[in-house]
């Protein structure tokens, strides 16, 4: 960085306008400014010989906030929504050139490249600027990049979109002064759906939009979710928050987080152990009065500024289509197949006539997550073909087409097939959220991707899938939990003991709204070659026991651990 700092630099200002702080040119001019003086640094620094790729090579954690709605002026409505395809097929290019040819999609909706070589990284950050994609706050104790509803603007159960309100909160806290410094990371989500796709409980701040009696739309605000190595569940801080007021609401929390959050102690440094130590009560009252002194201040957020950004993300012109296709439904009978995907991989749509379809990055055996650079370029192939050029990506790993024809389905099942991301699986035993693992995670205690895999081979037929129903898995390789464990359904954590790998199971978790759950912990940790046996009993124990239309996680509740239990530790 030049001498001067950030503020005083002239390719770029943060000022106030109305209620958010708005970047000039950040995404060009000084972003590719500031990494070429990185490369500068990084060649004067970097004496490692050339061609030594082990020693020269650097991991790049969270490098790409992929797919993420960042601010694009001047473009047309159709240019925003053209550009999905444009900036994955980037992050295809950078993988290729400056990686080992793939990513890996993280819960966090971003994309991960491990294997950037230190003085590559600059060039690889000076590409994603070139599509207005940065790696701004992907680490550290600030505001983490902001998570939504993977379906937002084109869901059924829709109550208001809540991509508007993700882009608000990003342009607020992106760079924000205050709260680059916090006692530890932060993490916010949006759902604007009754149905949490979003994981908003298991949040620092979850935000719901809802309808209130009055038939005014606000937020539910959530606070002290969290996983890692102490899960809670967040508490309801406002149960009804006007819109415009969302911004100083949000302030007044971080403040008092920031104020009284833990800083002797990296373990109680997030916001969930201040909730649980102080009560809501107290933290209620404390973030009220912070948010009286503030509410009518610049902080509030006018009609025109919320319209305005509420235009970024205008639906697209969908031109009338038939609702029921012939072709689609003649497939249907004679494909079993494609019958099973269009049961687990589409979903419906606001607007008759299109789907949501779902591209399964979890093709059996498969590394789940990962996309090669071919496959990445494949799927930005189909965006523009059918589905307006957007993508999504959703905290469970998988790549979502959100604006697709009935009619076109077919097209779009074979095209998926091509790139080996049609697997029927979406919800189902083998759709298995990991996170990377000791094979690439210097915090990991424990392997995941070849848990997943394992498990994912033992299941992979179809028809044993769709049989077992909805049943949700999810592998962590350390206690941080990026792998959600927490509340899988099934969930197993990678713990090391003497330089041995086990793997601790717990049942029960959940984050369906209304219903979400941290899971118990089943027993002692088995070893490494009995996981997939342990989960094999596991789910024939619930086919055994279970009652007409309940989901394993039914089956669990009603039952008790104990027959789970006793039937594992039996056989492993």
């Amino acid at each position: 960085m030049a001498d001067g700092g950030f503020f005083q630099d002239s390719t770029v200002t943060r000022r106030m306008e109305g209620a958010l702080m708005v970047f000039q040119r950040l995404d060009g001019l000084w972003m590719i400014d500031r990494l070429g003086e990185a490369a500068n640094d990084v060649s004067l620094v970097h004496d490692e010989p050339e061609g030594d790729d082990e020693s020269a090579s650097a991991r790049a954690e969270d490098l790409a906030t992929a797919i993420a709605r960042e601010e694009v002026c001047g473009l047309t409505d159709e240019e925003r929504r053209a550009f999905h395809a444009r900036q994955l097929r980037k992050l295809a290019d950078i993988s290729r050139r400056y990686d080992r040819g793939y990513g890996h999609f993280t819960t966090r909706q971003n994309l991960q490249l491990n294997w950037i070589r230190l003085e590559d990284a600059p060039d690889a950050l000076a590409a994603l600027a070139e599509v207005d994609m940065h790696a701004i706050q992907t680490s550290g104790n600030c505001i983490r990049n902001v998570t939504a509803d993977h379906y937002a603007g084109a869901a059924i159960d829709e109550i208001e979109d809540p991509r508007i309100w993700a882009e608000i909160v990003r342009q607020w806290s992106t760079l924000h002064p205050e709260f680059t410094f916090l006692p530890r990371k932060f993490k916010i989500a949006i759902t604007g759906s009754p149905n949490d796709r979003a994981a908003v409980r298991v949040h620092d701040i979850g935000l719901r939009l809802w309808r209130n009696e009055q038939g005014e739309v606000g937020f539910e605000v959530i606070v002290g979710g969290g996983l890692g190595r102490t899960p809670m569940i967040g508490k309801t801080l406002r149960e009804f928050l006007p819109k415009s007021e969302l911004l100083a609401y949000l302030q007044a929390t971080l403040r008092v987080y920031n104020r009284y959050g833990r800083r002797d102690n990296l373990y109680k440094a997030r916001i969930k152990i201040l909730v649980h130590e102080v009560g809501v009560e107290k933290m209620r009252e404390e973030v009220e009065a912070e948010y009286a002194a503030m509410r009518d201040g610049a902080l509030a957020l006018p009609a025109e500024t919320i319209e305005a950004i509420a235009r970024q993300f205008a639906p697209p012109d969908l031109p009338a289509r038939p609702a029921i296709s012939g072709p689609v439904e003649a497939q249907r009978l004679i494909d079993p197949d494609f019958a099973l995907w269009l049961k687990s991989n589409v979903a419906p749509h606001r607007v008759p006539g299109y789907a949501i379809v779902t591209a399964s990055l979890k093709p059996a055996g498969a590394p789940p997550g990962d996309a090669s650079a071919t496959q990445m370029d494949g799927v930005a192939d189909i965006a523009e073909a059918y589905s307006q050029a957007e993508l999504r990506v959703s905290h469970e790993q998988n790549l979502i087409f959100p604006h697709v024809a009935v009619e076109d389905l077919p097209q779009v099942y074979r095209s998926l097939q091509t790139l080996g991301f049609a697997e029927a699986n979406v919800g189902k035993i083998t759709d298995i959220i990991a996170c990377p693992g000791l094979d690439y995670c210097a915090l990991a205690n424990a392997r995941s991707i070849p848990v997943a895999q394992r498990i994912s081979d033992h299941f992979a037929s179809l028809a044993r899938q769709h049989d077992i129903g909805d049943l949700k898995i999810k592998i962590s390789g350390c206690i941080n939990a990026c792998g959600h464990h927490h509340v899988g359904h099934i969930g197993i954590l990678g713990v090391d003991k003497n330089g041995v790998e086990l793997y601790q199971i717990s049942l029960g978790g959940d984050v369906d709204f209304g219903r979400t759950a941290i899971g118990t912990i089943l027993g002692p940790a088995v070893t490494a070659d009995r996981v997939v046996e342990a989960v094999d009993e596991l789910v024939g124990t619930y086919l055994d026991a279970r009652q007409e239309g309940e989901r394993f996680v039914d089956t669990y509740r009603r039952i008790g651990a104990q027959p789970f239990k006793e039937r594992v530790y039996a056989a492993v």
